[in-house]
């Protein structure tokens, strides 16, 4: 079996525990896995640091994101493969994982389309298209290269930065790049870790969801979940078994989410 599990930003901001490698490090003895991440906070962090203030936009349909301009998606790309990959890799060696951090530019691991023209909604809450800067949408995985690193005994750890077309370093969202992985690699399951239970709803855990009820209830929830929610949809549109919503500052929250222990699991059971 095949299980991708993408590291939350909001977890890296807190501090990734020994407890959570230790979950990789047991899971992985019995099956495949690949680890995704993120870091948006910690880019902005560091960006604000070097002195470029980070833009943020909206989108027509509410979602938040990033303006990456030339300098930003530098950083960007400084800050995830050179910092917060490598962060991981090393802390997972020390627990006699062999773990291989890459960017998804290292061996065109990630693949896309630049965004040429952005839609956004302004200060005036007025429509308005925009430069689309050094954004991406993926549009290929490379399989080949992660099956041959699993089946040598290595454990991926990528960073969610694609090469465009014309070889531009792009800024994609963690979230879509573990589903794009998940779905590539017909993976069993796509489990997204981060510093809540799951998906609330009036202040109750919503514990399992079809995709028709996934896709009814995406308008009711903030930015951060709403993108882990169209990510599960897309892993499950695409052939992946289940999508799992849960906490990673729990003990072993690999294998209780895989277990469905106080999470939200979306599948079409």
């Amino acid at each position: 079996m095949v299980t991708i599990v993408k590291i939350g930003g909001s977890l890296h901001s807190k501090g990734l525990t020994k407890n959570l490698f230790e979950d990789i490090k047991n899971f992985s003895k019995t099956e495949s896995l690949v680890v995704v991440h993120g870091g948006g906070n910690t880019v902005t962090e560091i960006a604000e640091k070097l002195g470029k203030k980070q833009e943020f936009i909206v989108s027509p349909s509410g979602v938040k994101s990033r303006y990456t301009d030339k300098e930003t998606a530098s950083i960007f790309m400084m800050v995830m493969c050179g910092k917060i990959n490598k962060e991981i890799v090393v802390s997972l060696q020390s627990l006699g994982v062999n773990a291989v951090g890459l960017g998804g530019i290292d061996g065109n691991i990630l693949s896309a389309i630049r965004k040429k023209r952005l839609l956004i909604i302004d200060e005036r809450k007025r429509k308005r298209a925009i430069e689309g800067g050094f954004t991406g949408k993926i549009k290929n995985v490379n399989t080949e290269l992660i099956n041959d690193l699993i089946k040598s005994g290595y454990l991926p750890v990528i960073s969610p930065v694609a090469l465009g077309d014309e070889f531009e370093i792009l800024n994609v969202n963690g979230d879509r790049a573990a589903s794009n992985i998940a779905a590539h690699l017909n993976a069993d399951r796509v489990i997204f870790l981060t510093d809540v239970d799951g998906i609330s709803l009036n202040d109750k855990l919503v514990t399992n969801l079809t995709l028709a009820e996934s896709k009814e209830i995406l308008p009711d929830l903030g930015f951060g979940m709403e993108q882990k929610l169209i990510s599960c949809i897309e892993s499950l549109d695409h052939g992946v078994r289940e999508g799992i919503i849960a906490s990673g500052l729990v003990d072993n929250p690999i294998s209780n989410a895989v277990k469905h222990s106080n999470c939200t699991v979306i599948n079409d059971e």
